[in-house]
């Protein structure tokens, strides 16, 4: 067994060497600096450890844009009687074409002779054959991009009006739901109730469908507006973070058919957000305000 093992590390030497002049610039073979004198050593004294397996890598130049494939190499200490095990990779490539370009060397690989040195006929291989898959990863990265670009987002805000808003358990849905889908807006509270909710359209879809459930009689969705953007539906956003809005009111609260919201200040809380326009939505009325 020693005397085998002592011709295939003489073998695999040579190969490195025969490398070392094919590729003798600075990084082109990449191999740790012990490993070439580690197995000289045992080639010495053959009576002493065995010494670690050769590993090494080759940079490759592919196309006259050369771009550049690495092929790992891996020696089991018989090869050339025993197959390298062999991985090539790249930047430019995708998982897919990496994978594909792989399994067609290992298929080349295997139709050779045994028993021949062949890392030098996997790195021409790579070097005749490589373009191809970094091409197709060229164009499959261009698509991809052209799709990107063009993906649009859009901001919907929903105007939600109801005869009346009072209960803390209600209140408590309403707002805990818009913090999870990441809305702004604001709920006002009392008689009439208003809710505008602000987001991602999939977003405001959802959080009318919570709070609309189980039957809430009277409620209904006024308004919707929907923006497209392919940038982020945060520039878009009139408001910074859904509030809890609560005016002056007049009335008894105890008696809550006569508790009703100064229309008036949300008037003015409309306007001051780009949104005057919505009122007359809401309450079929021109909303004025007042002289002060």
């Amino acid at each position: 067994m020693a005397v085998a093992v002592k011709e295939c590390l003489e073998l695999q030497l040579i190969e490195v060497e025969m490398l070392l002049s094919m590729f003798p610039k600075k990084g082109e073979v990449n191999l740790d600096e012990d490993a070439v004198p580690s197995v000289q050593r045992y080639l010495r004294n053959t009576d002493g450890a065995l010494p670690p397996q050769l590993e090494y890598s080759v940079t490759i130049d592919v196309g006259e844009a050369k771009v550049k494939v690495e092929l790992q190499v891996l020696l089991p200490r018989t090869y050339p009687h025993v197959a390298p095990q062999l991985f090539a990779r790249s930047d430019a490539l995708h998982r897919q074409q990496q994978l594909e370009l792989n399994t067609h060397l290992a298929s080349h690989m295997s139709s050779l002779d045994s028993g021949e040195l062949c890392i030098c006929e996997a790195v021409q291989w790579l070097k005749d054959n490589s373009l191809p898959y970094l091409e197709n990863s060229k164009i499959s990265s261009e698509s991809a991009s052209e799709k990107v670009a063009v993906v649009k987002k859009t901001l919907r805000r929903m105007w939600i009006y109801s005869h009346h808003i009072y209960r803390q358990e209600l209140r408590k849905k309403i707002f805990d739901c818009a913090k999870k889908l990441n809305l702004t807006g604001f709920c006002l509270t009392g008689k009439p109730g208003v809710i505008c909710v602000e987001g991602l359209r999939e977003h405001c879809e959802e959080f009318w469908r919570v709070i609309r459930y189980p039957n809430w009689k009277h409620i209904s969705c006024k308004h919707v507006e929907n923006i497209e953007t392919e940038g982020s539906v945060n520039d878009l956003r009139l408001f910074h973070a859904f509030e809890d809005l609560q005016f002056q009111a007049h009335g008894d609260y105890g008696l809550r058919n006569d508790y009703h919201m100064d229309l008036g200040q949300f008037l003015e809380f409309l306007k001051q957000h780009q949104s005057g326009h919505i009122f007359q939505i809401l309450f079929d009325v021109e909303g004025k305000l007042s002289d002060k």
